[in-house]
């Protein structure tokens, strides 16, 4: 009997159904290439107008790169490779080398965004109300949540914001008080809600809607919300020069090489722009007085802390899973059930509600479990370490008990069988067999739970945030761990920022979790090769 061959198939079609180069395939293909390629010209036309090249070049890159993968008939394992590797690159690789580039700035409060957008905020930091400026007829306007100003100059009306000088519009009607009474695009808030609300009168007062595209020419600000005057800075910017000159005093400000324009007797403005640092801040996290002895406490803490919350973990886990590991133990399903629930709990709502069950003052652990005593838990420097831990072992060792329960269900029985032959107790048979196949399963968990530990920032935030402070001038708190340490000297939370010092620890705490994981690593293997 002879069977039918299948038809031939051209050389680099797959077997797969195939896009094909038209139907309805092709056509859903089509419309999600066209919007990929919108959204790349788009970030592209941004980078451009940023200036940022890195971006722009990257951008124009990976979009070329998806055009030609899914365009091509050949590039069959990279139409699923690539989407994987592009967010690999822009949201791994990208964020580690611009963290690595930071590190190595001085970028931070002060120190904020390029030197032309340093001498803008100098230019508008040392504004000054013109003398003799005629004064302009006004309604302030809104559009989208921000706040502007229409401005009635003559029979034309001029409007703007804080991010667009003025311009003119047409089709605005001025009132019988000569301020602009309708602007078409913007809403026209009444007078009266001006001066009634002191919140939006604060922001109205606190506006500046520049003249033009150039800082130079100044700003148009109001006092009372019903007129608005020209103001301009007491800066002048000589571009040939790169100097800011003080047209009120004379004084010359010129760059320097920290990133600050400096006068000849030692003054700066407070407007400065980042530069490279090299290795200073580096240096600086080990040297600075004010920081070395706070991040080597919190260093300290942070090793106790991931390791006390992984042997804790793991062994109350490994216990509770020894135990209902027994088939006498009746009701296992349900209590095992039990067991599991604070893992099913998110964590920040957890720490959320162990902060007011800690409450000095109206907590239930003092009034239920210490007889109303005002233990300060969350206030003591001890204290606080200790509640920490227990409510990460709380969260904790559900985990490890499910993971060690599933460990001792997949143990061979005959060999624990033998030993029982053999005359070995239960604590033998567990130090000696059960014990060290359950460090193979589990030690590379272990030290993701301590890569994981190491970087907690949500028990820390939510629980304490950092506190108690630890003083000495110092903003951090003796809770702290480096995490939430660079949290804090990154300024996100307010205050005085140093983005350049923050992304130098940051770049420290990953090579020193690599280096641990790497050791603990190689110790795993050794475990599995005696095993």
């Amino acid at each position: 009997m002879t069977v039918p061959l299948s038809p031939s198939r051209p050389r680099g079609v797959s077997h797969a159904r195939s896009w094909g180069t038209g139907g309805a395939g092709f056509l859903v293909k089509l419309a999600l290439m066209a919007l990929v390629n919108a959204l790349g010209i788009s970030i592209a036309l941004s980078a451009w107008a940023a200036e940022s090249w890195l971006i722009l070049i990257a951008t124009v890159a990976l979009t070329i790169s998806a055009d030609i993968v899914y365009f091509s008939r050949r590039a069959v394992p990279m139409k699923y490779l690539f989407p994987g590797l592009s967010f690999l690159l822009i949201f791994q690789i990208f964020v580690f080398a611009y963290t690595g580039y930071v590190a190595f700035t001085n970028y931070g409060t002060g120190h904020a965004g390029s030197m032309d957008q340093a001498v803008d905020a100098a230019l508008i930091h040392d504004e000054r109300r013109v003398e003799g400026a005629e004064s302009y007829p006004i309604a302030i306007v809104e559009r989208d949540g921000e706040l502007g100003f229409a401005i009635a100059d003559g029979t034309e009306v001029r409007v703007g914001t804080a991010d667009e000088p003025l311009a003119r519009v047409s089709g605005a009607t001025i009132g019988a008080g000569g301020s602009p009474d309708t602007v078409p695009g913007y809403q026209v808030i009444p007078r009266a809600e001006v001066l009634t609300d002191a919140a939006l009168q604060r922001e109205v007062v606190s506006l500046r809607v520049p003249v033009s595209g150039d800082a130079e020419d100044g700003s148009m600000r109001t006092r009372e919300g019903s007129t608005a005057t020209v103001y301009s800075s007491t800066l002048t910017w000589d571009d040939a020069a790169q100097t800011l000159t003080d047209s009120s005093t004379g004084t010359v400000y010129e760059p320097s090489d920290r990133g600050k324009f400096r006068s000849a007797d030692g003054q700066e403005l407070a407007t400065g722009w980042y530069v490279g640092v090299g290795f200073e801040n580096f240096i600086r996290a080990a040297t600075d007085p004010d920081l070395r002895g706070p991040l080597t406490q919190v260093t300290v803490w942070t090793f106790a802390f991931a390791i006390l919350s992984v042997v804790t973990a793991f062994g109350l886990g490994l216990l509770f899973a020894l135990i209902y590991n027994d088939e006498r133990v009746r009701g296992r399903a349900v209590l095992r059930t039990l067991f599991i629930l604070p893992y099913a709990f998110p964590a920040f709502m957890s720490a959320l509600l162990w902060r007011g069950m800690l409450n000095s003052e109206f907590g239930v652990i003092n009034d239920l479990f210490f007889f109303g005593a005002n233990i300060n838990w969350l206030g003591d420097p001890w204290l606080a370490k200790i509640a920490i831990l227990w409510v990460n072992l709380w969260l904790s060792y559900p985990y490890w008990f499910l993971v060690c329960t599933g460990a001792l269900q997949a143990l061979p029985r005959d060999t624990l069988e033998a030993a029982t032959i053999d005359g070995a107790g239960r604590w033998r048979s567990f130090s000696s067999i059960i014990l060290p196949q359950l460090l193979v399963a589990t030690a590379p968990l272990a030290i993701a739970s301590f890569a994981f530990n190491f970087n907690n920032f949500t028990i820390i935030f939510m629980l304490t945030e950092g506190g108690p402070a630890m003083g000495s001038g110092t903003n951090l708190g003796t809770t702290d761990i480096l995490i939430s340490a660079i949290y804090r000297i990154s300024g996100i939370q307010g205050g005085s920022a140093d983005y350049g010092l923050a992304s130098a620890l940051s770049i420290i705490v990953f090579i020193v979790i690599g280096i641990i994981s790497a050791i603990a690593l190689r110790q795993t293997r050794k475990l599995e090769e005696i095993s």
